[in-house]
């Protein structure tokens, strides 16, 4: 990813550290598309922005919406969704969205995860820090 411009996949687009960077993003040159579960949500928050419509797990969904893009933002956490083991599916989401990047040519990608702290990391510490550290094929 040398220098401005381009299309950049952000993912959390909604949450709040992805509406912060998105016009950062933008007013560095690049072009970025967002990827949400919910389409109604985000167009009502940026209803002129170009949106895919999809879930991070979902491999097919980021084959798509990676379509075209240089980068992608990975600001998603799984802990608040659903029942099981957070810590499990963000893993496996991490590891489908990393495979999902290397099969579109993306050049980058950026993952938001945590501080790693002196001593063991909570279980919440643990899942945002694990995805970082891991590769496509586990």
């Amino acid at each position: 990813m040398t220098g401005p411009g381009g299309r950049i996949l952000l993912t959390g687009a909604t949450g709040f550290v992805g509406r912060a960077l998105w016009p950062a993003l933008e007013a560095a040159g690049y072009n970025v598309r967002g990827l949400t579960r919910n389409l109604d949500r985000a167009r009502a928050l940026r209803p002129e922005a170009d949106w895919a419509c999809g879930d991070a797990a979902d491999d097919s969904a980021l084959r798509e919406a990676m379509q075209g893009c240089r980068a992608a933002f990975y600001l998603v956490h799984g802990m608040g969704r659903g029942a099981g083991n957070f810590r499990e599916r963000d893993l496996a989401a991490a590891r489908g969205f990393a495979r999902a990047a290397a099969e579109a040519g993306l050049e980058r990608l950026v993952y938001l995860g945590g501080a790693q702290p002196q001593g063991p990391p909570s279980e919440h510490l643990a899942s945002r820090l694990e995805p970082g550290r891991t590769r496509p094929d586990g």
